[in-house]
């Protein structure tokens, strides 16, 4: 029998993310991926920068998210931006369904991985932060650098 790995290897993070959302609760997907699929996320051939989760007959979907083709494919090579299905149960389905319905959020994939062998979907329920929160965000971070870096020259 062969030993699984542990761990977890990032494949791909959506950056912007965290810019433009306000994060509030995550799940773990797993993903329905096609043999080349899998070759080419493990390869690091994966992109979420305008990917997005939606919702179809009751079950959620990745759109938009690019895996490269695999380079050594044959003909039955998949299609880069396809719909992909996620995993979850049931009954985080309906949590999330709910949530995207009532409270004005919407779902985004925040992190793509491998964990023990299979590729998994990091999803956030989110919801869009304004101009105004970006700039402070921003400024936020300005100003704890410079603190950091005043504490560092200080301890020199």
């Amino acid at each position: 029998m062969k030993q699984q790995d542990t761990g977890k290897k990032v494949i791909a993070k959506n950056k912007r993310a965290r810019h433009e959302y306000e994060l509030v609760e995550f799940f773990e997907a797993g993903l329905v991926l096609t043999g080349t699929e899998i070759k080419s996320v493990r390869a690091n051939r994966v992109s979420l920068a305008r990917s997005f989760v939606q919702p179809r007959d009751g079950e959620l979907w990745l759109v938009e998210a690019h895996i490269a083709e695999y380079e050594h494919g044959n003909r039955q090579n998949h299609e880069p931006t396809r719909p992909r299905k996620l995993l979850l149960h049931r009954r985080e389905i309906g949590k999330i369904l709910e949530d995207l319905s009532q409270k004005g959020l919407t779902a985004i994939p925040t992190m793509l991985y491998l964990k023990n062998g299979r590729a998994k979907l990091e999803v956030a329920l989110a919801r869009g932060k304004k101009l105004h929160d970006k700039r402070q965000t921003l400024a936020k971070r300005d100003t704890d650098r410079q603190v950091q870096r005043a504490l560092r020259e200080k301890y020199r």
